[in-house]
């Protein structure tokens, strides 16, 4: 197994990572955002207001998109451990 595979599997692997995570970051980003659009509007500083709307966002979209990302890691693994032995080999 040379560096080069091991190169390409970890670039792979990084490249799953940020699809996966992506949603999930994307819904607590965008929710932030309108946290924070909403506290400068009405001048409300609580700090729960911040973190719980964030939370939930965060939750839901893991709920939603749960199937699809264990979905997208599992065909990766699959394909990791088909191709092993062509790497050993």
């Amino acid at each position: 197994m040379g560096e080069a595979v091991v190169l390409d599997v970890g670039r792979q692997a990084l490249f799953i990572v940020i699809i996966v995570v992506l949603p999930v970051l994307g819904a607590g980003l965008i929710t932030g955002l309108l946290v924070a659009i909403f506290q400068a509007t009405t001048q409300i500083q609580e700090q729960t207001l911040a973190f719980v709307p964030k939370i939930f966002a965060v939750l839901g979209s893991i709920a939603f998109f749960g199937p699809w990302i264990m979905t997208t890691v599992v065909e990766f693994v699959q394909e990791l451990l088909r191709t092993i032995p062509t790497y050993v080999g």
